[in-house]
């Protein structure tokens, strides 16, 4: 019954490992999948804040050129900006300039028509991200346009979508990369000969430059066209390379060749030095010979020194590679946003991807090297100044991305960093947990459970080898108890038998000595492994590490996702600032149409009074005045009388009389709007010599 059920134990232990390990993986993968998913195209970073001719604007005479005024610095191309006339038909000369600050502006052809133009625009902003819009002002009149808008979808679609997976693997292979290695170098340094840790920091180097080249070659379409075929466009490519991007990116592949000589140095020499500072520590001591010991734990000093500071540096340019094409680049303080935001990543590094390699030597590192209470400790102080530069360097982000109280929850951007926040404040947590057990770990549960370890298995072992001496052993008969009658005749004939069979008994015993062998090194392999399993569970205190650790690692990658999608979210300030100049376009733009339904009270009095305004800005103004019955056909009445207040700056009301231009259908010119605001329009209509009434609805005007 033992050897049956042992195997099947091993393999439940090795099971709940792997399942543990399985369910955070589908966590990233949902995760991944659920960002994907709702994820629109890549929020633009950089707004139109303003254009000459505004938008929406109607002018007496044909510019010469359009401008186009952003709120941050951007790139352009010779197709970036594009003026088509209301049939369609490109009228600009195909090259912007840049006019100075954020604007730049497109010359456009002499002798345009009257009618209604659209300018569409596709650039790319200081922190790399695609933007695209377009906007439709008029000459002498609007008309009817032949240019249908499709929304461009830029950053969208399958390359949009491959782009943000390289995005997130680029954050997490960097996190891990260096996490890993600040842990082994910092923290646990006899890690660097553990197969489990090795293989997670070669992974992610893997992991990380593969990407990094997917979004080299992504780059060109993700900010263009966004086909899949304009992937391996090499004219795209060299346009990629000349950009700040692009730099980035080759400077990060760059970096990573020397992370490559840096993993190659720390998995090889640095761990047989520390192997062989290991297995000589006991020879040196029973030598009583202490200065060889000391000069190789000078070389061991040296070589760690060199490595750290080697590491660091290969660590913060490539954490610089993302601050000098992202948010930090652009915007206010940028000089000192920057190396903040190098830090910030690198502490977010430490922390996270020190937590990961923690979490694999606490479920794969063998018996024999599980990782001490003391590399654990010394792992808890490091996360705990990587927090507190987190937080600092953190909230100097928000303040600078984010601006004001109102921008933090009325944005996305702010709803984001609030999401984010709440992971942070639910990591700490769990963090403080991990910290608890850490103080509670201790040596000594797992010597005695290694001992009592090793005697369990040493007695295991023994057992199942004395059983199988036991069925080795052939059965003795005593002489007396054969039959004396049978004779000499019967000795000869079980000696006949006996030679007859011997070459198949011969071939069974063989059979029945590889089956034993076979079922005993099962036996063999799930005794190793429950002994594994009762060390790594002999200290209380060490399976609940293992568990708040496994814990935090799930709450991160959720984290990381959310710092993935924050990144190509439209800050806060930027999104705020865009709806103000948006709001001060519309405020200017025209033409103005107000429809205002009245009742005079009498008989066939009610109507409907639609006003409109042109081109509805400071100064002279044309309105029409169109009244019509609840049926839609043309009221004749007597009169109607306009009047415009501006409350706000105690300005009229200013009186208006239009004329009559046909049955139900009044006019005036020349209406004059002195400054721009929140206007009162009052329209009295009067359908009889007694039936009168006066309505009023608000409008932006200027």
């Amino acid at each position: 019954m033992t050897q049956a059920i042992a195997p099947r134990a091993a393999a439940t232990t090795t099971g709940g490992v792997a399942f543990r390990v399985r369910a955070l993986l589908l966590l990233l993968l949902a995760v991944i999948g659920a960002v994907l998913a709702g994820a629109a195209p890549a929020s633009a970073h950089a707004a139109l804040t303003g254009s000459d001719p505004q938008q929406g604007a109607v002018v007496g005479r044909a510019p010469t050129q359009v401008s186009l005024t952003f709120s941050e610095k951007v790139a352009m191309s010779d197709d970036s900006v594009r003026v088509l006339d209301p049939k369609g038909k490109r009228v600009d000369t195909g090259k912007a300039t840049d006019l100075g600050g954020t604007t730049y502006g497109v010359k456009l052809h002499s002798g345009l028509p009257d009618g209604t133009f659209t300018v569409t625009y596709q650039v790319v902003s200081a922190d790399s991200h695609p933007v695209s819009g377009a906007f439709t002002f008029s000459v002498g009149a609007p008309s009817q346009t032949s240019v249908a808008l499709s929304d461009p979808a830029v950053g969208g679609g399958v390359v949009g979508a491959l782009y943000g997976i390289g995005r997130y693997v680029s954050y997490a292979g960097f996190i891990l990369l260096v996490g890993g290695a600040a842990f082994v170098l910092a923290c646990w340094q006899r890690g660097a000969g553990v197969r489990p840790v090795q293989r997670l920091v070669v992974s992610v180097w893997l992991a990380l430059t593969g990407a990094t080249l997917a979004l080299l070659l992504l780059r060109g379409s993700y900010v263009g066209s966004g086909k899949v075929g304009d992937i391996f466009d090499l004219t795209l490519l060299g346009q990629v390379l000349q950009t700040k991007a692009g730099a980035a990116l080759v400077s990060r592949l760059l970096l990573l060749a020397a992370g490559a000589l840096f993993i190659a140095v720390l998995f090889g020499a640095y761990a047989r030095r520390d192997e062989a500072d290991t297995t000589g520590e006991g020879d040196a001591s029973d030598k009583g010979d202490g200065s060889d010991k000391s000069g190789v734990d000078a070389e061991k000093r040296d070589l760690t020194f060199g490595l750290a500071i080697g590491g660091a540096v290969v660590a913060a340019g490539l954490a610089a590679s993302w601050a000098m094409a992202e948010h930090a680049s652009t915007g206010i303080q940028a000089g000192l946003a920057m190396p903040v935001d190098v830090l910030h990543l690198l502490a977010v590094a430490v922390w996270l991807g020190g937590l990961s390699a923690l979490l694999v030597a606490l479920f794969r590192a063998p018996a024999e090297t599980q990782i001490d209470a003391a590399a654990v400790r010394r792992f808890s102080r490091l996360a705990f100044g990587s927090v507190t530069v987190l937080a600092a360097t953190g909230i100097y982000q928000s303040w600078r991305q984010v601006g004001s109280w109102s921008a933090l929850t009325g944005t996305w951007y702010g709803q984001l960093l609030l999401i984010k926040i709440g992971l942070v404040a639910v990591l700490v947590g769990i963090a403080w947990i991990s910290r608890r057990w850490t103080a509670q770990l201790s040596e000594a549960p797992r010597a005695k459970a290694l001992a009592t370890a090793g005697a369990k298995a040493g007695a295991g072992t023994g057992t199942t080898a004395l059983a199988e001496l036991r069925t080795k052993q052939p059965t003795k008969v005593p002489a007396n108890s054969r039959d004396s009658s049978s004779g000499g005749s019967d000795s000869r004939n079980a000696d006949s038998r006996d030679s007859n069979s011997g070459h198949s008994n011969s071939r069974d015993s063989h059979s029945g000595d590889s089956r034993r062998a076979a079922q005993l090194a099962r036996q063999q392999t799930a005794v190793a492994t429950a002994r594994q399993k009762r060390l790594r569970d002999a200290d209380p205190a060490r399976a609940g590490l293992r568990r708040s650790v496994l814990a935090e690692a799930g709450v991160a990658v959720v984290l990381l996702a959310v710092t993935t999608v924050l990144t190509s979210t439209e800050p806060g300030r930027t999104e705020e600032a865009a709806k103000q100049a948006t709001s001060s376009s519309s405020q200017r733009s025209g033409p103005l149409s107000l429809k205002l339904p009245f009742d005079t009270g009498g008989q066939d009095g009610k109507g409907t009074a639609e006003v409109t305004l042109a081109p509805a800005r400071v100064g002279g103004n044309e309105m029409h005045v169109y009244v019509e019955r609840p049926n839609g056909k043309a009221f004749d009445i007597p009169e109607v009388k306009v009047a415009f207040t501006l409350k706000a700056k105690k300005i009229g009301p200013l009186p208006v009389t239009p004329d009559r231009i046909a049955t139900g259908h009044w006019s005036a010119i020349g209406v004059q709007i002195p400054m721009a605001g929140d206007w009162e329009i009052a329209v009295t209509v009067r359908t009889s010599d007694i039936d009168q009434t006066t309505v009023t609805k608000n409008a932006k005007i200027g």
